[in-house]
């Protein structure tokens, strides 16, 4: 008897599934559009209440706090902050302290503040500025040397500016790191006295968190990190400068010493300089292409616009640029160099012993062979990672001398500045080695707040490692910052009292590429009057040496606007067989 049959089911299985397609289909087409995700709606305090906006690190515990994803902060309301929360409670002119006032009918009273006494160069700085802004200026360059009293100039200016027209509101975006620059800028607006205005400090890296707050000022602090406009930096930047609109933006005073490498990278000045040929903003979003327009010897190459090798087309260019801003009735930019004099700036070879020797020929053999396969391919990750590898491996060898060096200075009664770029390969090892020497050191890099090893030698909060420093109680620094901190004698710190009189000398550990780093690092002890020679340590008879040359000969540093003498870059780069990589390659970490 033949075997039943098996009745198929694709037939059942397919209707039923486009049935179902249709059902769903039509739920589809008939379900309302989702729609967006509502605002959180402001935080209002009742009677006798008040808005408490609070700075709680990151994943710290605020028991009441809650989380404002609108304001980007926690938020606790009530008549008085409880007592686990008042450590969270945000100094004056900071961010969060900003929107608290914002939010309630009355701002907290200030606290009183050492006075500061603005030198008369200041003074006369504040003026210019305020001149420009009456003219209608949009941006001022405050371009004086590192140690000059960029910060106070500011302030004064800002407060002149208000009594010229309306201002509320002023933002100052500081360098990093903010457990320093944030409080220095603050104890500065309340010394100098804020003028009645409402001031908000934050630093570049906080950026975003501003970016849709408006200010009737900006303050610019170190304004050559908004250099390049490819970033999410300068996506922020423009939203609260203004960059990008003809009317309604705030004032801007840009204050660096050291602008840019190139014309190419003052896109923060772009809308003074179509205010200056009275050219619509819209035609100076792209900096490289008006700058070619205006007859700049710039043009595109394989990494983005170049600015032309030609010396002499490069003095043409300057003398163009500079004097769109210092012909400028009244002038749009100031730069005065420091009244002490430049720093002074010396090479300092070290003799490898023949195991260290051995030990660097290899890794330069070996980084060159790297560099040669990622240059055939042009793989410019691959070349830019093996930089660094061999800079790590090259300043690690040299530790054990930049130690000896320190030790010797230290016994001359010196405190020693020491700046290096890398933390593992040079930072830690160098710190621990003057430890283990009886040395004191102070360490202002990454890692901070945290132990290390549970012997103690855990780094501090960056501000009191530099408060350890400044006081004498620490007399190494070992720092990878570039600017923004001052380690100069004889400072006045917060409390009052003076900073240790102790010469200071500076070290770089390894020779920098990039020269505005270089002169922002000097700035950090030759400064304020107080003269600090810096040494820079390199392998005797390698081409550490001839970088080294480079950086003290040429240094690729800009004065009053833009533009060092890049060819300098150009020949690290040809020493290092990386001539083919994009300048950031150097540059940029």
């Amino acid at each position: 008897m033949p075997g039943r049959k098996r009745r198929s089911t694709t037939s059942r299985t397919t209707t039923k599934s486009r049935t179902a397609a249709r059902t769903t289909t039509a739920r589809r087409s008939t379900a309302p559009a989702r729609s967006k995700k509502p605002a959180p709606e402001t935080p209002t305090a009742g009677p006798g209440e008040r808005v408490w906006v609070l700075a709680v690190p990151f994943r710290a515990p605020a028991p009441g706090a809650v989380w404002h994803a609108g304001l980007q902060a926690h938020v606790w309301i009530g008549a008085e902050l409880p007592p686990e929360l008042a450590p969270y409670d945000p100094p004056p002119y900071s961010f969060e302290r900003f929107l608290e006032d914002e939010l309630n009918e009355k701002p907290r009273p200030i606290p009183l503040a050492r006075p500061m006494t603005p030198r008369e160069q200041q003074c006369d700085g504040a003026e210019v500025v305020a001149a420009h802004a009456a003219a209608g200026g949009r941006v001022f360059l405050l371009g004086d040397d590192p140690g000059v009293g960029k910060t106070g100039t500011a302030i004064l200016a800002v407060k002149a500016i208000a009594e010229q027209r309306e201002v509320r509101t002023v933002l100052v975006v500081a360098d990093r790191p903010a457990a320093i620059t944030i409080p220095h800028w603050t104890r500065s607006i309340a010394g100098f006295g804020d003028g009645g205005l409402r001031w908000c400090v934050t630093t570049w890296d906080r950026l975003a968190k501003v970016s849709k707050l408006s200010f009737d000022v900006v303050v610019a602090d170190e304004a050559h990190m908004v250099r390049h406009t490819t970033t999410q930096r300068w996506k922020h930047w423009k939203a609260v400068s203004g960059a990008g609109r003809a009317k309604g933006a705030p004032f801007v005073l840009a204050c660096t010493a050291t602008p840019a490498h190139t014309p190419l990278e003052l896109p923060y000045l772009a809308p003074e300089f179509a205010v200056r040929h009275g050219e619509p903003i819209r035609d100076w979003a792209d900096l490289p292409k008006r700058l070619d327009a205006h007859g700049f010897h710039v043009e595109r190459g394989r990494y983005g616009w170049q600015w032309s090798d030609d010396a002499a087309e490069r003095r043409t260019d300057l003398t163009r640029l500079q004097s769109w801003l210092t012909d400028a009735d009244p002038p749009a930019t100031l730069h005065r160099p420091a009244p002490w004099g430049q720093v002074s700036v010396t090479g300092t070879p070290v003799a490898l012993t023949p195991a260290e020797r051995a030990a660097y020929e290899s890794e330069w053999s070996e980084f060159r062979a790297e560099m040669q396969l990622a240059r055939r391919s042009r793989q410019s990750a691959k070349g830019r990672a093996a930089i660094m590898r061999f800079r790590q491996k090259a300043g690690l060898i040299r530790v054990q001398a930049t130690v000896d060096w320190i030790r010797a200075q230290v016994e001359a009664e010196r405190q020693v500045a020491v700046s290096v770029e890398f933390v593992e390969t040079a930072a830690d090892p160098i710190r621990e080695a003057l430890l283990d020497a009886g040395i004191p050191v102070a360490g202002i890099y990454g890692g901070a707040g945290s132990g290390r090893d549970g012997s103690g030698r855990g780094l501090g909060d960056p501000e009191a490692e530099r408060l350890r420093f400044q006081r004498g109680e620490a007399l190494v620094c070992v720092f990878t910052v570039t600017a923004s901190i001052s380690l100069h004698a004889g400072e006045l710190l917060p409390d009052g009292r003076p900073a240790s009189d102790i010469p200071r000398v500076g070290l770089f550990h390894q020779p920098r590429f990039s020269g505005i780093q270089a002169r922002q690092v000097t700035g950090r002890t030759h400064r304020d009057g107080k003269v600090s020679p810096w040494r820079i340590a390199f392998a005797e008879d390698t081409v550490e040496e001839q970088v080294a040359r480079v950086m003290v000969e040429r240094l690729a540093v800009s004065g009053s606007t833009a533009g060092a003498d890049t060819a300098s870059l150009q020949e690290i780069a040809e020493l290092l067989d990386a001539d083919w990589l994009p300048a950031a390659a150097l540059t940029e970490g």
